[in-house]
């Protein structure tokens, strides 16, 4: 097995292969959410530099998955924000989809599927930004 921990002589600190939660603390209990905690989880990067943020959820294994899920988030927004194209594309293949599946006829069935399949991406991604946003 290969060790993943190397102490760094000079700086003191740590060298990680990929980023580390080293510490996690209960803070208190959520005030505008019933039955969420608040968490002070301590974050070790792959440099070694340490941060502390804070991460909600119902319990601490909670509490972190949805600080990581946070995080992904908002690395897909960046890509996303810096490349509009992608999201063009995106939204052309969503409103594309059921004439290539074979729905086509006379009847409105096609444009009935494209803007539910826009309905139904506005439904999933609003219940996801409740998920990571409840604090």
């Amino acid at each position: 097995m290969v060790n993943v921990i190397t102490k760094n002589k000079k700086m003191n600190k740590y060298d990680f292969k990929r980023r580390r939660a080293i510490d996690c603390k209960f803070v208190e209990k959520s005030k505008t959410s019933p039955g969420y905690l608040k968490y002070e989880v301590t974050i070790c990067e792959k440099d070694g530099t340490i941060h502390k943020q804070p991460a909600y959820g119902v319990d601490m294994q909670s509490a972190i998955a949805r600080l990581v899920n946070q995080e992904r988030t908002v690395r897909v927004e960046k890509k996303l924000y810096n490349n509009p194209f992608a999201v063009f594309l995106l939204w052309i293949v969503v409103m594309v989809w059921p004439l290539a599946a074979g729905v086509v006829s006379d009847s409105p069935h096609m444009l009935l599927y494209s803007f539910g399949s826009i309905a139904l991406l506005t439904i999933i991604g609003a219940f996801w930004y409740n998920y990571i946003d409840k604090k």
